[in-house]
């Protein structure tokens, strides 16, 4: 319990100072996205949160308002337009979750928060990322981030969540700065974002969190 108070502390001074840091570039961000795409400036999305536990994430919005003959959303590469490239690439589109890490939605490390209807295709292993706060980065995001598969990025948050600690987290932060200025990984390959998780064979998954930890601790 003492640890998860420090670490909430961090969460709320760290939170509080970048948000003040970032506060021109927030301006000068909403700014453009109010020009270039109109409103909502912000992109709101309910994610599975602590244990999945429902909020509302926060992030600037990268994709045009887009429909097929279908009525349903076009698909990603045909909405995400210039501007939300640049964002994705600078992670400039993720400083909204300031305000839910200021919430208590959201760390400032941790697991990335998913779609609620993702919770009941994880095997019981991928499951155990939900024993900890979300977070804006984490072990899979410096690992790889989205040109990692499904399968090992939750193998590498299960991981997390089963061995964190400040030192872990100190680690994350150091590499996640190094992270947003190589542009690595922002989508996976293919896509323009990244696929839809549909769920892991449960049998092959069973030994695939220590065969994907091994390679990278």
């Amino acid at each position: 319990m003492g640890m998860l108070f420090v670490k909430r502390v961090i969460d709320l001074v760290g939170a509080t100072v970048l948000l003040v840091l970032a506060a021109p570039v927030f301006a000068v961000v909403a700014v453009v996205i109010r020009v270039r795409m109109g409103r909502p400036v912000l992109f709101c999305q309910v994610r599975a949160g602590y244990h999945g536990k429902p909020f509302t994430l926060l992030k600037f919005r990268t994709m045009r308002v887009a429909t097929g003959a279908d009525g349903r959303p076009a698909p990603d590469a045909d909405r995400l337009t210039s501007l939300g490239r640049m964002l994705r690439r600078t992670s400039l589109d993720e400083l909204p979750q300031l305000i839910n890490v200021l919430r208590g939605d959201m760390s400032l490390l941790g697991p990335r928060p998913l779609l609620m209807q993702y919770l009941p295709r994880y095997t019981p292993l991928q499951a155990r990322r939900m024993n900890v706060k979300p977070g804006m980065a984490g072990w899979s995001q410096v690992n790889g981030r989205n040109a990692l598969c499904w399968e090992e990025k939750l193998a590498m948050d299960a991981w997390y969540a089963d061995n964190w600690s400040m030192w872990l987290d100190a680690r994350i932060a150091v590499r996640s700065f190094w992270k947003i200025i190589s542009l690595d990984g922002i989508s996976h390959p293919g896509n323009a974002t990244m696929p839809e998780f549909m769920g892991s064979p449960r049998k092959q998954n069973s030994h695939h969190l220590d065969r994907t930890t091994e390679k990278r601790v």
